[in-house]
């Protein structure tokens, strides 16, 4: 329990802001807000690959948006969406 909880206070060696273009392909841009430029190539390689064709409302999105969140969290970067509108917040 203890490597999860240290993983949660660390300080994030990268931010990225992932921001939802439109319906017409490239859907997805993926900003480096801070960090190595190599750390945030590869992760924005890795977010294209699995976001590429994939607009928000597509079944499939639900589960890559989880996919890139949880190689964020493991490569301790910090994700942020943009998806054009205003998510509701998960009911607990």
């Amino acid at each position: 329990m203890t490597d999860t909880a240290d993983a949660e206070n660390e300080t994030p060696i990268a931010e990225a802001t992932i921001v939802y273009l439109g319906p017409v392909a490239p859907h997805w841009e993926i900003r480096g807000v801070f960090g190595e430029r190599e750390v945030l190539d590869a992760f924005r390689s890795r977010v294209n690959a699995r976001l590429m064709l994939l607009p928000p409302h597509d079944p499939q999105f639900r589960r890559n948006r989880e996919r890139v969140n949880r190689d964020g969290e493991r490569e301790n970067i910090k994700v942020d969406w943009d998806l054009g509108y205003t998510e509701e917040e998960p009911h607990q």
